[in-house]
């Protein structure tokens, strides 16, 4: 189906697709399969740029189209790729303007979105099955990131990692359903409705 000629396209694929490949790319880090040095360099670029900018992006078009949800969640989740890409590069090691933060902060900075994710999660039981899923487990992921910077226990950063992993590759098949359904018409599984 082609938007109208008034009406921006469907930011929700490119949103989706930004938010999945991050995370997916940051939680193979957490689960120890890709090197932690690209911390400092891929991540950082994806989270700054995919992650954070084209996310705000499809959060403006969101806006511009009417869509509260997807224009809160793709603004929301924007701004966190972006705050926790400038943190790090505020705490890297030729810049150094922010000292390391404490396991208290990063818990604080992590359960508060996951209680935002939350609180995004019961409301996607009126869009998509997949947005159930992948709000599901991200707000599952930010708890246990809380819990690992509190314990430090490798157990709940590997955790936290296999429920980052899945959700950012629910939103990548979120992403291609949309594509896919806007193409054929054809609606691909966990485009339904739950409710």
């Amino acid at each position: 189906m082609m938007p109208q000629q008034d009406q921006p396209a469907n930011p929700a694929p490119l949103g989706l697709m930004a938010f999945g490949m991050t995370t997916v790319l940051l939680s193979l880090i957490n689960l120890n399969i890709v090197d932690a040095t690209l911390e400092k360099s891929f991540v950082l670029t994806m989270a700054l740029f995919f992650g954070g900018i084209v996310q705000l992006i499809a959060g403006g078009i969101a806006f511009k189209r009417g869509d509260t949800f997807a224009a809160t969640a793709f603004s929301a989740y924007g701004s966190f790729w972006e705050s926790l890409a400038f943190y790090w590069v505020l705490n890297s090691e030729p810049i150094g303007l922010a000292p390391a933060a404490s396991a208290r902060a990063t818990a604080s900075f992590m359960i508060m979105w996951g209680i935002f994710t939350f609180l995004m999660w019961i409301l996607t039981f009126k869009h998509s099955w997949n947005l159930v899923w992948i709000f599901g487990t991200l707000w599952m992921t930010f708890f246990l990131l809380a819990a690992h910077a509190l314990r430090g226990t490798e157990i709940l950063l590997r955790a936290a990692g296999y429920f980052g992993l899945v959700c950012g590759i629910l939103a990548i098949w979120a992403s291609f359903c949309i594509l896919f359904f806007e193409h054929t018409g054809v609606e691909l599984p966990g485009a339904s409705r739950p409710l």
